[in-house]
């Protein structure tokens, strides 16, 4: 392999192991604020409807720890390209 591919190789493992990690936290604090949200959806049905303000500070949360996530994410796929460029190039 040559040197440019070794260095691809090695930059796409490091931005794979760094975006998992900065993917992984946010990832699951989303998924539990997803599940309090569908609670609180199911008592507000049982009560008698949603409230008048459906925004509320969990969904803001949501949706900055979702877009947390998908940086993660996109820094996932960044790696992953630069690994099967690194074995293009040989």
């Amino acid at each position: 392999m040559s040197l440019p591919g070794m260095g691809l190789l090695l930059l796409g493992i490091a931005l794979i192991i760094l975006g998992t990690i900065r993917a992984r936290v946010p990832y699951q604090r989303y998924m539990a604020l997803r599940e309090q949200d569908a609670n609180i959806a199911r008592y507000e049905a049982w009560r008698g409807g949603p409230r008048l303000d459906p925004k509320t500070s969990a969904s803001i949360a949501m949706q900055m720890f979702r877009r947390k996530a998908q940086i993660g994410g996109l820094i996932v796929i960044a790696g992953v390209a630069c690994v099967v460029a690194a074995f293009v190039l040989g």
